[in-house]
């Protein structure tokens, strides 16, 4: 393939992925008000657990392992199968919980709207550590 060619191709990848928007930032304030729809059943302080486990340390922590909280079998099995809850593994769960990780006892249907799920993980990132 010519130089030339090479070259047109890459100029107008470039000129395209310049031409996208950004994608919009997270914001760790909206998501303390997306929290709100968790908070009826987890807590953010460490060792309190609701109806829900604590969420204190959440991001890295391994499915399933939250003290002394009863897990359902299939969260602790997809802890033990090597889930842990890194922001790519959340976002796929809060938008829907019960595909991520099928027969878990959360009854919460998930959150819709991408940027929600990234404003509430940015939330807990900065809640939770």
């Amino acid at each position: 393939m010519p130089k030339l060619v090479i070259l047109r191709v890459c100029v107008a990848a470039v000129a395209l992925f310049a031409a996208q928007p950004p994608p919009a930032a997270a914001d760790a304030v909206a998501g303390e008000a997306v929290f709100k729809k968790c908070a009826v059943c987890h807590s953010l302080e460490k060792g309190t657990n609701k109806v829900g486990p604590s969420l204190y340390g959440l991001i890295g922590r391994t499915a399933g392992t939250a003290a002394k909280f009863k897990y359902s079998m299939a969260m602790k099995a997809a802890g033990e199968g090597g889930i842990a809850w890194t922001e790519e593994n959340l976002l796929a769960y809060l938008e829907a919980p019960k595909t991520f990780v099928p027969k878990n006892k959360m009854p919460f249907p998930g959150l819709r709207k991408a940027k929600d799920r990234d404003d509430l993980i940015a939330y807990l990132n900065k809640a939770t550590r």
